[in-house]
């Protein structure tokens, strides 16, 4: 369940403003690989899929431009390393999923950019000008990436905690 509501989070947030790249993607398709349905686990694709879509044409007007597979690519990367964490779900493993998840949308998004558009100049140098422009919006996806993810998967811990420490009152109290 929790990891259906982080789906609904991220999606959610991409709509409303936020800082360039502060969003809880990562994190919740990081959780919903880790936590999340087996049986349904193409619905945190199709899910940001759609959203992107609707983002692309409705909410930007921006023509749908081949770019948008590679990123519905990372997403499915992405998921698929968060099923990695299903077993291993210590902070060390989680911290650098989300950190590869980071550096793994930037090289290959902004690689993506400089050959889909006309931005750059299609040579080395372009491409290096269209890494170095989208430094900024790195720093903001690696600290949302480690917020929402690092936020993601103490939450269960955090409620058993809670329902345990709860819990044992009720019996102490009885």
């Amino acid at each position: 369940m929790l990891a259906y509501l982080f789906l609904a989070l991220a999606i959610g947030v991409r709509f409303i403003p936020h800082p360039w790249m502060f969003t809880p993607v990562t994190g919740a398709l990081l959780f919903f690989g880790a936590r999340g349905s087996r049986r349904f686990p193409w619905v945190p694709l199709v899910a940001m899929m759609a959203s992107d879509v609707v983002l692309t044409k409705v909410v930007y007007a921006y023509p749908f431009v081949w770019d948008h597979f590679v990123t519905w690519a990372w997403y499915a990367a992405v998921l698929w390393l968060g099923t990695r964490l299903r077993t291993n779900a210590k902070p060390l493993p989680v911290i650098g999923a989300a950190l590869a998840s980071s550096v793994s949308f930037f090289v290959i998004s902004n690689f993506a950019v400089w050959a889909a558009y006309d931005m750059y100049p299609k040579n080395f140098a372009g491409l290096m000008t269209s890494y170095t422009l989208a430094l900024p919006f790195f720093r903001h996806a690696v600290e949302g990436d480690l917020l929402f993810t690092s936020a993601f998967f103490a939450t269960p811990v955090v409620l058993a905690a809670l329902s345990d420490a709860f819990s044992s009152d009720h019996a102490a109290a009885a």
